[in-house]
């Protein structure tokens, strides 16, 4: 068997600038995906203080006691950083000629808030026509798409709950509660980064760039593949107890914690699997089988029945003889689990990379396999105003004395 070589196309995005005016999580998350994809991305920080997410809690520590924020690791590698006052004449300038030279603009301040700096959409596309102009509020916010809480301000939970992810989650009697990480954040990341790619590619078309207008609030709504559709064609609210999905989130317990069977199934699974673990009793009632029961049932019997026998069972075991009997399986794993699983290895899903304090940091990668391109770069999330004098006093148009001033001046 010969293994294929790759052609070595370059990464897709090489030549593409992103101006990334984004903070903590769900602008940094689409500006890495297109970093990682080659694209060089210019963080616009606030001069000083810089992204909040360099200040939030966990940090890494170095031996000579430098810190670094692991949240703001995770979302920022392979980016360049320049510090920049925009309410300042002279910022402004500079920003004005970071614009005119860009292919793209992200920004996830808030509604207006480019505006009311006097950078509007109407403004910046004087500047460059060709610009993509992508902005991720919590409720959107252009002309003809705006609604009654557009001006509301947003966050994870917040379009968590909004969005319907907090009524289904959370044990049936208990009350609502968030996915535990922040998809509230990264959804919307991820559904920004192919707005960007879809007006880019109206671009070569037209010759045109566009406001793209992501709301957090529709990229959490637009992921209710199930129950929404549930209550379009029944007229029936999916609550906490997941009633049209009970059998697709049957836990069991193992040894070492819990296997999941996703997606019953017919009444033949069930009554090998009643078999396989020595309960030919249950095999001639149907309600084991499947029929004609409800999620109750199945949580209060049909479960139980399985734990019996698979709480002697390791988790990876129990999935590993499911499976041949026809059932979609999976385990419950924790953050731990993950980094050492083996398969994500294969699938090259971590890279590693300098934390810029003298060691190294692990990250997830993005999940984008381009079998004819380079892996993922590894380049280091950058210190605050790293690229100052190579991108203000290039592309922005600085002399290296303006610079100086402005930095007297705290302008960068």
């Amino acid at each position: 068997m010969t293994t294929r070589q790759p052609s070595q196309q370059p990464l897709p995005l090489n030549g593409l600038r992103v101006l990334d005016a984004t903070h903590i999580v769900a602008g940094p998350f689409c500006s890495m995906i297109l970093a990682d994809m080659g694209a060089e991305v210019i963080k616009v920080e606030r001069p000083k203080s810089g992204d909040r997410a360099r200040h939030n809690h966990p940090f890494v520590t170095s031996e000579d006691g430098q810190k670094v924020s692991a949240r703001f690791l995770g979302v920022n590698r392979n980016k360049k950083s320049v510090t920049l006052d925009i309410r300042d004449p002279r910022g402004q300038r500079a920003f004005g000629n970071l614009v005119r030279v860009s292919d793209v603009l992200l920004d996830n301040w808030g509604p207006g808030a480019m505006a009311r700096l006097g950078y509007g959409y109407d403004h910046l596309r004087e500047i460059n026509p060709g610009l993509v102009y992508a902005t991720i509020t919590g409720f959107g916010d252009s002309d003809g798409l705006r609604g009654p809480y557009s001006q509301w301000p947003a966050n994870n939970p917040c379009v968590q709950a909004m969005g319907g992810w907090m009524e289904i989650t959370g044990a049936p009697d208990g009350p609502p509660q968030m996915v535990g990480d922040n998809i509230g954040d990264s959804v919307p990341g991820v559904w920004t980064a192919l707005g960007v790619m879809m007006a880019l590619e109206g671009r070569r078309k037209t010759g045109l760039g566009q406001h793209v207008d992501m709301a957090m609030y529709d990229c959490m709504v637009a992921h209710t593949t199930s129950s929404m559709p549930h209550y379009q064609a029944t007229g029936e609210v999916t609550s906490r107890a997941r009633e049209n999905m009970f059998t697709a989130q049957l836990a069991v317990k193992a040894k070492d914690g819990y296997a999941v069977l996703a997606g019953a199934g017919t009444a033949d699974k069930w009554a090998a699997l009643w078999r396989h673990i020595g309960r030919e009793d249950l095999v001639s009632d149907t309600r084991y089988l499947g029929q004609g029961v409800t999620g109750e049932f199945y949580f209060n019997y049909v479960v139980p029945a399985i734990e019996e026998w698979s709480q002697h069972q390791l988790k990876l075991d129990i999935a590993q003889q499911l499976i041949k009997l026809g059932y979609s399986m999976g385990v419950v794993q924790n953050t731990a689990e993950i980094d050492q699983c083996p398969h994500l290895e294969a699938r090259k899903m971590f890279v590693t990379m300098s934390d810029g304090i003298g060691g190294t940091f692990r990250a997830a990668n993005t999940p984008i396999r381009l079998t004819e391109s380079p892996d993922t770069p590894t380049g280091t999330p950058p210190s605050l105003g790293e690229h100052n004098a190579e991108i203000l006093c290039g592309i922005g148009g600085l002399t290296t004395a303006e610079l100086a001033q402005m930095e007297r001046d705290g302008v960068v």
